[in-house]
């Protein structure tokens, strides 16, 4: 297949094009050349801003994958000015998108989140997802039944920018006593972008269309069982101290940023952590140990400069002070 990439060198891109040339497929890069520009000398590439130069982009491909649309508006010129190039258009979204996480089981056909003024191009906690939505839609305007549509959850994995998994089991690593969210019980989900692109390509290698969730793992993971598989592949001498969510909300601590990968388990948002993927697993969706990706997150942030700055995870100083509250 001739596959075009907008994007392609940041996190799920770069691991989409490995997936894709390692089984064969030609693939052509656009974006701007700002991250990694140095990433692929062997692929082309084509220089642009998807936002004014979509429209000077030749070429004709099997498919396009859009690995970073998140205005309703950028997307809807993406798929109009690809429409006689592309055969299919795949869009990378979000289980963001649903309008409700109290239902257990959230599937694809579960209703979406909306906006009142769609016209909003500000990127918040409360705008993402149904953003996201409306990409989707533009998408589905444009490509009809030729539109292939990915909703993962968190994805994790080497090269990941966001922190929200790599946190924990650099922090496993370092030992000693550790603040854990809520409970050792609480669910968490996860893909490993390396089985999110393996799946991207093989359901355009099947010429399959539609409407995916596509996180994991392939049976439920706790918190629990995360940080427990993170200190069997570390060695540490990690202790895990759980903090009560009460103590948690009383002293402000963010879920998904300062205790990454973690979403309070509540009755409003009892889904977040337990999304339907029987869709995507009868698709073909196969998953990576939770030890291999986390050994393998581990070997590539190792290898960051030790002036790194986090971009999630509790600080070290404030971990400690709150340990000794919860100690009190």
């Amino acid at each position: 297949m001739r596959i075009l990439i907008i994007g392609g060198t940041r996190f799920l891109g770069r691991h989409i094009v490995n997936s894709a040339r390692v089984r064969g497929h030609e693939v052509t890069l656009f974006n701007r050349g700002e991250t990694n520009p140095n990433l692929y000398q062997s692929v082309k590439k084509i220089r642009g801003d998807r936002a004014t130069d979509m429209d000077q982009v030749s070429g004709q491909w099997d498919a396009v994958i859009d690995t970073c649309g998140y205005l309703p508006r950028i997307v809807k010129k993406s798929a109009e000015a690809l429409k006689d190039k592309v055969s299919h258009y795949v869009f990378i979204s979000s289980i963001s998108v649903y309008e409700s996480f109290s239902k257990v089981g959230i599937h694809e056909g579960d209703p979406v989140g909306t906006l009142n003024n769609e016209a909003v191009e500000e990127i918040t906690g409360e705008t993402y997802g149904p953003l996201k939505a409306l990409c989707e839609k533009e998408v589905q305007n444009v490509y009809g039944i030729h539109s292939l549509i990915i909703r993962p959850g968190l994805i994790v994995g080497p090269h990941d920018p966001t922190d929200r998994f790599t946190y924990w089991p650099m922090r496993v690593k370092r030992g000693g006593e550790i603040l854990a969210p809520q409970s050792a019980g609480v669910p968490v989900q996860i893909i490993d972008a390396r089985d999110l692109a393996d799946f991207i390509i093989n359901l355009l290698h099947h010429d399959v269309c539609g409407t995916f969730n596509a996180t994991g793992p392939e049976t439920p993971l706790t918190m629990g069982a995360l940080l427990d598989t993170c200190k069997l592949v570390t060695g540490s001498d990690a202790k895990f101290t759980w903090a009560p969510l009460d103590f948690l909300t009383d002293n402000h601590v963010a879920p998904w940023s300062e205790l990454p990968a973690w979403v309070p388990d509540t009755e409003e948002d009892a889904g977040f952590s337990r999304v339907d993927i029987s869709k995507a697993r009868k698709a073909g969706l196969t998953f990576s140990s939770l030890a291999a990706t986390i050994h393998d997150t581990i070997a590539w942030a190792s290898e960051r400069p030790a002036e790194y700055e986090w971009k999630a995870g509790l600080k070290p100083e404030r971990e400690q002070e709150l340990l000794e509250k919860l100690s009190v």
